[in-house]
């Protein structure tokens, strides 16, 4: 059993931001029920399906239930207040207004449950002149810096990181906000709203290297001015690898390794100043030295030095990596309908109460009629539900 059995999670949200959220807690023992529209949430219709469904939403909403209700009409609604009574955490991500429109405010969800953690997503937060614009990620991307930080070192042309990171930022964020105000609840025997925006989130996410110019004001700085037009990116005879020497320690390794011992005592490197300072001139010395080799036996002077050093692996070459075998970093799960189904462990380890993936992303509706009969429908209810077109129920 997981740190979290027992504790019961409504899930409204759409797309990633909040579903992450709710997968991690479902890895940690949560029972997380997923209500979704009678088509589906967005999630599932971005990408090739296997067993109905795709791979991004399975890997978003793994080991939870899935119920799709028409919450425009009363039969809808009064479910999703039945499933809320009894829960510990229901989560949305819905713009501003619209969960209260639809009928399902804190206020109102308060009435019935004066325990509940109360958790809303935005992408801009509850005011101001943002609030109701719609959101992706590549948006706050835009607003917070990312592609600044990400900017071409060449043509100073902005990029943007290839992966949904606000998103998934977020969704840590909200997963750590609510195992607090769960700790809170323990002492106070109070719920409460959890706020969180993708604005804010990946603000804090970016600033303590990100924003170092501007975290004092008195010293506010260009951080760009300093990066240079080089990553620690280098090429050796067969392939890129990475090698980065911060301490005054490591960087007389490093010298060692690539035979340069010269550039130890050298004034434009001796310090971990000079050599930020310089640091376009000291990665292109080393990138000049790094060429001359093939990259294991680089890799193997660099690591024999102690010289924090990897391959560039690409993404097929993951599964086969030793360390990440040896952590069992991706696991290997055999689920009826789809076959062998590769997912990332669960990150944070628990020594008494282990978390787990709990099972497979689910089909749309694929347990509706389960869940509606823990709330005591009746199988003719039930049945009455789904040819009214109020309730999807896969088979």
């Amino acid at each position: 059993m997981g740190p979290l059995d027992g504790l019961k999670v409504v899930d409204l949200t759409t797309m990633v931001s909040g579903q992450v959220a709710s997968m991690m807690l479902a890895d940690q023992g949560a029972h997380v029920i997923k209500v979704e529209p009678l088509a589906g949430e967005q999630m599932r219709h971005i990408g090739p399906p296997h067993n109905g469904v795709a791979s991004g939403f399975f890997s978003c909403n793994r080991g939870k239930e899935s119920i799709s209700l028409d919450l425009k009409s009363e039969e809808g609604k009064k479910i999703l207040l039945q499933l809320a009574e009894s829960a510990d955490v229901f989560i949305q991500n819905f713009r501003p207004g619209a969960i209260e429109r639809m009928g399902f405010s804190e206020e109102v969800l308060r009435e019935i449950n004066e325990k509940l953690i109360y958790v809303s997503i935005s992408g801009f937060g509850e005011h101001g002149p943002y609030t109701h614009k719609r959101v992706y990620d590549p948006v706050i991307q835009a607003l917070t810096g990312a592609t600044d930080i990400q900017a071409d070192r060449e043509t100073g042309r902005p990029q943007m990181f290839r992966i949904i990171i606000a998103d998934k930022v977020t969704s840590l964020a909200a997963a750590q906000a609510i195992s607090s105000a769960l700790y809170a609840r323990e002492k106070t025997g109070e719920g409460q709203h959890i706020r969180l925006s993708m604005l804010d989130t990946m603000l804090s996410f970016f600033w303590p290297e990100g924003m170092a110019g501007l975290t004092f004001a008195d010293m506010e700085f260009d951080v760009t001015q300093f990066q240079g037009k080089m990553d620690l990116i280098y090429e050796t005879q067969d392939r890129y690898i990475t090698a980065g020497a911060v301490s005054d320690k490591e960087w007389a390794a490093m010298c060692r390794a690539i035979e340069r011992e010269d550039l130890i005592e050298d004034p434009r490197f001796k310090t971990s100043s000079d050599r930020f300072v310089n640091g376009e001139e000291r990665k292109t010395i080393t990138a000049a030295e790094i060429i001359k080799w093939s990259s294991e036996e680089i890799l193997e002077r660099l690591d024999r030095e102690g010289v924090p050093c990897a391959p560039l692996l690409n993404r097929m070459e993951l599964i086969e990596q030793e360390q990440i075998i040896a952590n069992d970093s991706i696991q290997k799960i055999q689920y009826p309908g789809f076959g062998e189904v590769r997912q990332p462990r669960p990150a944070a380890r628990f020594d008494k109460t282990p978390a787990g993936i709990a099972g497979p992303g689910p089909r749309l509706g694929q347990h509706s009629r389960e869940i509606l009969g823990r709330l005591g429908y009746t199988d003719d209810e039930v049945e009455a539900l789904v040819a009214g077109n109020k309730v999807l129920a896969s088979e």
